[in-house]
């Protein structure tokens, strides 16, 4: 029973992920198809920026218009100009996105260049302003150490992130435990109201819980939910699904 009341939490905090370079329209609807509402719907859907438009509406048409709408930006190598970047984030927001999943140019942090990557979330958060919630992608994996983890945090955290995430899900090693660790400790000394979403590589239900497990653990027992953590996934939602049919 406790792994079923677990599966339907994480159902609610689920960014339900389609970023694959054969994406198309019919394979964005046959994303938005594996829903199954009565089971419950996903926090929002993360598609690529050409894809916002068709979401917004079909998720209007089927009724469903509470799931958001995230996109991503100087996706996935962080090596976009910031021209580039801020082009893609206006394109998105005015097709209606909701979130904006930011890649920040974590390269040049380990250059030892902080300023660029402050710059990068800066300029895209006064573009988002109230309309849209800002996620940075530090791509926790490639960081070398502890250190690289809390510093792209910080950064990302005092240039106006409204969520830290783990990874893009297309390097070899994406969200782990420890990385989780280090960044919900950096947003809970912020003292900041900044959320976190661990991407790539959390497949199961099981796997899930020990995130929610060490969230609790570090940001107290209310302050998981949707505003503040959420997990990005794809085939995750095949195994929320199955325990929750096994409840019934």
């Amino acid at each position: 029973m406790k792994m079923q009341a677990v599966a339907r939490e994480v159902l609610g905090l689920m960014d339900l992920t389609s970023l694959n370079e054969q994406d198309n329209e019919a394979s964005i609807i046959a994303l938005l198809d594996s829903m199954r509402p009565e089971l419950g719907l996903p926090a929002a859907v993360c598609v690529y920026p050409q894809f916002v438009a068709l979401c917004k509406s079909e998720l209007a048409r089927r009724g469903w218009s509470q799931v958001k709408v995230a996109t991503v930006t100087n996706f996935p190598s962080g090596k976009q100009s910031l021209q580039q970047v801020l082009a893609q984030t206006k394109e998105a927001l005015q097709a209606g996105a909701d979130e904006i999943d930011l890649v920040m140019p974590y390269q040049q942090l380990q250059a030892g260049d902080p300023d660029t990557p402050w710059q990068y979330v800066r300029s895209s958060k006064q573009l988002c302003g109230a309309q849209a919630k800002l996620k940075v992608i530090i791509e926790s994996g490639v960081l070398e150490n502890a250190q690289e983890i809390a510093q792209a945090s910080d950064v990302a955290i005092l240039a106006g992130a409204d969520f830290i995430k783990t990874s893009t899900g297309k390097v070899p090693v994406n969200a782990t435990l420890e990385a989780t660790k280090i960044m919900l400790e950096r947003i809970r000394v912020s003292g900041k109201a900044v959320g976190f979403k661990a991407a790539g590589g959390v497949k199961s239900v099981e796997q899930a819980s020990g995130y929610l497990q060490l969230a609790d653990q570090i940001m107290g027992d209310d302050w998981v939910r949707a505003e503040h953590f959420r997990f990005g996934a794809s085939s995750l939602l095949q195994d929320v699904h199955r325990l929750l049919d096994d409840s019934d």
